[in-house]
Formats: structure tokens, C-alpha cells, sequence
């Protein structure tokens, strides 16, 4: 039997991660999915434990199947730059599911989807709990000037005239329909931008009369930024009850703005300490962002070093002992290390699931509402087989979605995001092991961070 030795990007990655080999074998696939049939898998054998005592072999069949299965998903994803989804549960060796499925390449065909949204600005409003078509049409043809930008010469601005026509069509049609949508307390700031980006709309003509290709991206940052503060002024209360077994840990109900400054050691171009701002998103991860901000709070991070950074991420958090490091963050009043349950919302659900990854639930396919897409990404670290094992230990991303586009990659639906790094983030790749966060603070958002004693001394604003 030959066998499939090479390893794509993606399962690199998950090497450095989840630090465990992938290696690929190829098996007679005769025995499954002949010309198109489907297969019925029984997978019922067990594998060796942790303590080292070996269950009964798994079947030859079984193996084969499951080992093809691997290596033909691995090869379609190399094939078509697709990175490898993990194995479905049928597949895996220790699973007792007995399914019926169509052909092996079906799994790898569904995750191709079209271009993924990489900017973290653009993410975070796709993200927030509102539901008004207008302002979603002004947003996404003023996000289409990106690109247009990627366009030679004078036909980025030729096509960077019709996405704004078409956003100025969108709010001059819908102005009050996007008024009506602002929360009542924040219509006249509402009415404000909104006259803002009519105006900013118009004094696009200038750029387009002067072919002035280089003023197009300051002035879509602008007016998304308009964009951006409406949509986050039409969302009046917290979208969700968050679950009563959680009652005694930290909450983020809302958004919250952390600036994050690293002292980068050994590096001429870096002389002065970098500022990085995060936007932390309690909407779709509460727990784990109102975890983070109480800790930011504690000045947990003050002082504490980088403590990997190898190309694909960049991770912190974990406090020094006087044995030596820990591994997360031990609460002074449980004296207990406080974990956080796994928490992913997936797009179209009203809230997160909590302590299963959607390949466990048979969701896997499905687009989180805050995917790994944009460079900076920031999740909860975790032990690979202990999902709610997430304490103080967080990590940047830095790939594009060209590795993890939204719903085919490897890390979607297995950890938590709940963030990204929205001011200088490319310098993130700049970070080394051993330089130092000089301070982490919290700049705009923290009256939506609820902990225990805050919520036992006022009403929830649920």
C-alpha cells in the first residue's frame, strides 16, 4: 500500500496547533463509494487510551475506509487550495455512528464557497444583531470599492462610480427606513451620520471627476465608519439570555474597545512600544469576551510576555507561578483557576452553542458568525481535546482567509473567537517571543462588562 506522505498548509497548521502529525495514508478504495454508490459505515472499533492500554483493533475495513476518506479530502484540498476540514465523526476511528453516506468527495465539495470577507472592520458589522436590509445594501456597495481598487489604472475609479451610485441609490431611497431602525435614545445621533454619509456620498463626485484613484480608500474608510456607527446605534438591548449556569462568571453584554501596547524587543524598525486596539464582540461571544475584559481589568496582562509566535500565531496568557508558568488564570476569591466553556454562535442562530465544536454536533459546514477570516483574529486558547478548558490563554491569527476561508478551515467551529484586531494588526507578524505587553486597557465599552457582584446589584438589561 503506498502511502500519501506530503502535508498541505492547512494540515501544517493544525500541526502547530493542535501539535499532533497528520500524516496521510492512500487505501484500495473499491470497497466504498464505487461509481458513485453510497457507502454504509460501520465504524465501531476503539483505539488506544491515554494510559497507554490498547481496546480491540479496529476493523481492516473500517480502517481502509477511514484512512481513504483522510487522504482523499487531503488531496482534494491541496488540489483546489482548500484546506483540510478535520475527518467527519464516521470516519474517525472510535466512533460508533453507524451512517449512510454519498460520495468521500461531497465533504470536500461543500466547503467551497465564494470569496470569503477578510476585513475585520467588515466582520464586526456583519456580526451585530440588527436586521435592516437598507443599511446592509449601503454597506456591502461601499465594501465592494475594495474591490474595485484591485482594478488597473483608471478602472478602479469607472468601477469604484457604480458601487457608490448604487450606495447612494440604497440610503436615498431608505433614509427613513433606516432612521426608523435606530434605538429610540439614539435617533438624533442617528440622523446626524446618516446626513454624514449622505454628504460624504455626494463629495465622491470630486474623486471621480478628478480620476483621483488615491483618495478613494481614505474616504470609503470614512463613510464606513458612518456605516458602522449607525448599525451599532440600531441595536437597543442585548440579543439574548445568556445561560443561567453562567450566572457567576464575567459577561461582555455589547462591545468593548481594548488597546493593547507591546514593547518589541530587538527590532530597529520598532523603537517605540506598538499599539494595537482590539474590538471585542460580546453579541455573539459573551463569556469568553466578558472573560477576557475582566481580566484586562485585573491587569492581568500588564507585563506579561509574548510566549509563541511562530508564523501562524501569535499567543499569550499564561501567568507565571512560583513553580513556574500556569495555565491560566487562577480566580483569588475560588482560589480555582477560572475556565470558560466553548462558545460559538453560528450564523443565523439566535445565540451561541456552548462546550461541543460544530464537527461534534454535525455542523461543521455551517459559517460562524465570527469566522477566522481576517489577519489578527483573536480566540481562546484551549486543550485540543477538552473544550471547555479555555482560561486566560489567547492568540492572534496571522493567516488570511486564503488558508481559512469562512466555513472550510480547520479552525471555524473548534475555537472560540471573540475579537479582532482592528488598528495595526499587520504589525502583529512583527511580534517575537519574549517582547513585552507593557499595558492592555479597556477604552471604550466597559459599562457593557456585567460580573457577578455588578449583576447581583442591578437589573440585567435583558
Amino acid at each position: 500500500m503506498s502511502s500519501c506522505t506530503w502535508l498541505s498548509r492547512a494540515s501544517l497548521l493544525r500541526n502547530e496547533l493542535y501539535g499532533t502529525s497528520l500524516k496521510l495514508q492512500k487505501s484500495n478504495s473499491r470497497s466504498c463509494s464505487r461509481n458513485g454508490q453510497n457507502c454504509k459505515v460501520n465504524a465501531s472499533a476503539h483505539h488506544p487510551t491515554h494510559g497507554g492500554r490498547e481496546d480491540r483493533a479496529e476493523p481492516v475495513a473500517s480502517q481502509k475506509v477511514r484512512n481513504f476518506v483522510v487522504c482523499a479530502a487531503g488531496a482534494m484540498a491541496v488540489a483546489l487550495s482548500v484546506p483540510l476540514q478535520p475527518p467527519p465523526a464516521w470516519a474517525v476511528a472510535g466512533s460508533s455512528v453507524e451512517v449512510v453516506r454519498g460520495p468521500v468527495y461531497s465533504e470536500v465539495a461543500g466547503l467551497i464557497a465564494g470569496p470569503p470577507v477578510k476585513d475585520a472592520r467588515a466582520l464586526l458589522r456583519y456580526a451585530l444583531p440588527i436586521n435592516n436590509k437598507p443599511i446592509k445594501e449601503v454597506q456591502s456597495a461601499l465594501e465592494l470599492i475594495t474591490e474595485d481598487l484591485k482594478l488597473p489604472g483608471t478602472k478602479a475609479v469607472d468601477s469604484a462610480e457604480r458601487s457608490v451610485r448604487k450606495a447612494s441609490r440604497a440610503l436615498s431611497q431608505n433614509k427613513a427606513a433606516i432612521l426608523a431602525d435606530v434605538a429610540d435614545g439614539k435617533k438624533d445621533e442617528g440622523k446626524e451620520l446618516l446626513d454624514k454619509l449622505e454628504d460624504g456620498l455626494q463629495s465622491f463626485t470630486t474623486i471621480f471627476e478628478d480620476k483621483d484613484r488615491d483618495a478613494l480608500a481614505p474616504k470609503q474608510a470614512e463613510l464606513l465608519d458612518y456605516v458602522t456607527h449607525i448599525e451599532e446605534d440600531m441595536v437597543e438591548k442585548f440579543p439574548f439570555e445568556i445561560p443561567a449556569e453562567f450566572a457567576d462568571r464575567p459577561v461582555l453584554k455589547g462591545r468593548a474597545t481594548v488597546e493593547m501596547k507591546v514593547r518589541v524587543k530587538d527590532n530597529p524598525n520598532l523603537t517605540a512600544p506598538v499599539v494595537f486596539k482590539v474590538v471585542v464582540d460580546g453579541y455573539n461571544a459573551p463569556v469568553t469576551a466578558g472573560n477576557f475584559v475582566d481580566l484586562v481589568q485585573r491587569h492581568f496582562y500588564d507585563g506579561m510576555e509574548i510566549q509563541r509566535a511562530d508564523g501562524f500565531v501569535v499567543q499569550t496568557g499564561d501567568p507565571d507561578g512560583p513553580d513556574g508558568p500556569l495555565e491560566g488564570f487562577v480566580d483569588p476569591a475560588t482560589k480555582q483557576m477560572r475556565t470558560v466553556p466553548l462558545e460559538i454562535r453560528v450564523v443565523g442562530d439566535k445565540e451561541p452553542i456552548y462546550g461541543a465544536t460544530l464537527e461534534e454536533i454535525g455542523r461543521f459546514r455551517e459559517g460562524t458568525a465570527l469566522p477566522f477570516n481576517a489577519f489578527g483574529t483573536m480566540a481562546l486558547a484551549r486543550e485540543e481535546f477538552s473544550n471547555d478548558s479555555g482560561s486566560s490563554q489567547v492568540f492572534w491569527l496571522l493567516k488570511e482567509s486564503e488558508l481559512t476561508p469562512t466555513g472550510a478551515n480547520i479552525l471555524d467551529g473548534r475555537y472560540a473567537v471573540f475579537g479582532y484586531v482592528t488598528e495595526n494588526e499587520t504589525l502583529l507578524a512583527d511580534l517575537k517571543v519574549g517582547d513585552v505587553l507593557e499595558s492592555v486597557r479597556v477604552v471604550q465599552g466597559l459599562e457593557n462588562l456585567q460580573t457577578p457582584s455588578s449583576t447581583a446589584a442591578s437589573p440585567s438589561i435583558v
